[in-house]
């Protein structure tokens, strides 16, 4: 499970480091694909592959699970770490997320989020407005 945020600089070639917590639970190689909200969702091999079970389940005729595919594995890459635990993140995935040099890392259960710092602030403020909200609206399902 991914827990925490932290905070990393991305280089002027593309490659950010991924905190050491992190890599340990990602393996060798992970995939990195849009997010949603203009994030970046970073998932372990085996996660990826639970969720690929789950939209390969879905009925490819409806246009949602279509569009829903060719965002998300359309988007998506696979990555290795380097020497010292950096990934290259490709243009397309930089611009999509307006991915500069301040980046945060948010870990999400079975995922990791990659945000551009500036976002992710405007976000948390926003979540620390409506937490309680959000909280009481999905007590209403079990949570």
């Amino acid at each position: 499970m991914f827990l925490g945020q932290y905070s990393h600089n991305l280089d002027y070639k593309g490659r950010l480091s991924v905190p050491k917590k992190f890599r340990e639970q990602l393996g060798r190689e992970a995939i990195l694909t849009h997010g949603l909200e203009g994030c970046l969702f970073l998932y372990p091999k085996s996660s990826w592959e639970a969720l690929t079970k789950k939209l390969a389940e879905l009925p490819f005729t409806q246009a949602d699970t279509r569009a829903f595919g060719r965002y998300l594995f359309g988007g998506a890459t696979q990555v290795g770490f380097d020497s010292i635990g950096r990934i290259v993140v490709p243009d397309y995935l930089r611009a999509y997320s307006s991915l500069e040099k301040k980046v945060i890392f948010v870990g999400v259960l079975d995922r990791i989020e990659i945000w551009d710092k500036e976002s992710w602030q405007r976000l948390e403020q926003k979540l620390a407005k409506s937490g309680e909200d959000v909280a009481e609206r999905l007590s209403k399902s079990g949570i």
